[in-house]
């Protein structure tokens, strides 16, 4: 159960395991690196979680790993729906194709910003398609469906410079989270030993995207 995944909604969260990304600072290795390894639950049983919990529940979270690798997402999220949960994924928005199916089924959609154009590369560990990244970032836009761009800030890939590059990117946007990095059980575990950035400097980020995007606020 959460409070915080999907708010102000009580959730579920969904975990699905692989990644086409390989961010260093990515809190889930496991997901990543021992696909095969990770325990695994049959349909049956997750359904079955979902119908005895339909008086405490709102909606189900379906994050990773990257969701939307999995061709038959968008048939999960309808069996989800039917049961009368709300849905929220959470995408690194690598595949549009996937992303403008699921904006006609979904109730919202979380997006995460590597960082600007120029470094995405660099953020997310591998070669980016950074045309599909703009794509999907324009299909949100579009879409009419509740969603947000947000950004895990991690010292030595983010600057100040780089918000200014990244608003512009996204201006007009409605909603933008800033999320602060936690240096604990890492992919790359040098990233183990990077200090965070202060609320100061996160707010220093924040006070710069606030002049492109309607709505921007920090999670700590």
């Amino acid at each position: 159960m959460s409070l915080i995944d999907y708010s102000p909604y009580t959730s579920c969260v969904v975990f699905l395991s692989g990644c086409n990304f390989r961010c260093g600072f990515c809190q889930n290795p496991k997901l990543l690196v021992e696909v095969d390894k990770t325990p695994t639950i049959s349909d049956e049983e997750l359904f079955g979680f979902l119908s005895k919990r339909k008086k405490w529940l709102d909606g189900v979270v379906i994050t990773g790993g990257e969701p939307c690798l999995y061709s038959e997402l968008p048939l999960f999220v309808k069996k989800v729906k039917e049961m009368g949960y709300k849905v929220k994924i959470d995408t690194n928005g690598s595949n549009p194709a996937m992303l403008k199916e699921l904006v006609e089924l979904v109730d919202c959609v979380a997006m995460d910003i590597k960082g600007s154009l120029d470094r995405y590369d660099e953020v997310a560990g591998i070669k980016v398609d950074k045309e599909k990244i703009k794509e999907s970032v324009k299909v949100l836009m579009e879409s009419g469906v509740e969603h947000e761009f947000r950004m895990t800030c991690v010292p030595g890939l983010v600057s100040k410079g780089d918000f200014d590059k990244i608003g512009k990117w996204l201006k007009g946007a409605k909603k933008f989270f800033i999320q602060q990095f936690r240096n604990k059980t890492c992919l790359d575990t040098s990233f183990e030993k990077v200090k965070p950035f202060s609320k100061e400097e996160l707010g220093e980020f924040k006070s710069v995207l606030a002049g492109y995007i309607g709505e921007v606020g920090i999670r700590a």
